[in-house]
């Protein structure tokens, strides 16, 4: 399934009828080949963005994942940079291919629910790569402010936001019906699995943003290339903490 040697159409429905966590667990050994993972051409482009913005001394990845977005913050910081996930599986992957270097900033692993971060304000940067779908749109001004509160002063929270596809396109059908179908499992299966493509809008998540205490910027990313009506495909959100 997406690739050779991804996870087949059996693996995915068990993962899809499994908690979001258990899921990920489930997912981790194959994540990296499935369309899930964020894009090289995305990653590289905001680790681009940012070092125009940095250097940071400190960064945190929220919803490490298989740690992609670690190697990008291991670009743009000097000192310390901390992947989290709440997956065991995921983090266990993430070890493997990002844990320690000889040369840069040290690198931690914590396990732990974003909505309750185990840090003071620790950090100068932190990053968020494709995870927000699995926070519905009510949970976002709690998360925030929990991100506000890792952040030193004049920290930036950076995350890339994908333009919606055109109304009616492939895409745009292909993302309603795959939440329709995710909202119908929800309604008929437990446990729940939270992942939601059309719930985090960028015209809601500035305002939420700037109500938990963040100046926010839009930075179009060049990498990812334009749509037919010559605006970008993809922005990255900057957020900086007041």
């Amino acid at each position: 399934m997406f690739s050779s040697g991804g996870p087949t159409l059996r693996e995915l429905a068990v993962q899809a009828l499994s908690s979001v966590e258990r899921g990920y667990d489930l997912l981790a050994p194959k994540f990296d080949r499935t369309p899930f993972r964020t894009p090289d051409t995305v990653l590289d482009a905001v680790g681009g963005v940012l070092r125009r913005l940095g250097p940071f001394g400190s960064g945190l990845d929220h919803c490490c994942g298989t740690g992609a977005g670690v190697g990008v913050l291991r670009g743009v910081c000097t000192e310390r940079v901390v992947g989290v996930d709440f997956s065991a599986g995921m983090l266990e992957r993430a070890r493997a291919a990002y844990g320690t270097a000889p040369t840069g900033p040290r690198t931690g692993w914590v396990r732990t629910d974003v909505r309750r971060l185990p840090f003071g304000a620790d950090f100068d940067l932190v990053t968020g790569f494709g995870a927000f779908g699995h926070f519905l749109p009510r949970e976002l001004p709690a998360l925030f402010a929990e991100v506000r509160s890792v952040l030193r002063p004049g920290g930036v929270f950076a995350f890339p936001v994908a333009a919606p596809p055109r109304v009616g396109s492939a895409g745009y059908w292909t993302v309603y019906g795959f939440d329709a179908v995710m909202r119908l499992r929800n309604a008929l299966w437990r446990p729940r699995f939270v992942m939601y493509y059309r719930t985090f809008r960028l015209p809601h998540v500035r305002r939420e943003l700037e109500a938990a205490g963040f100046e926010v910027s839009t930075v179009a990313l060049a990498g990812p290339g334009l749509r037919a009506d010559g605006s970008p495909r993809c922005r990255l959100v900057v957020a900086r903490a007041r």
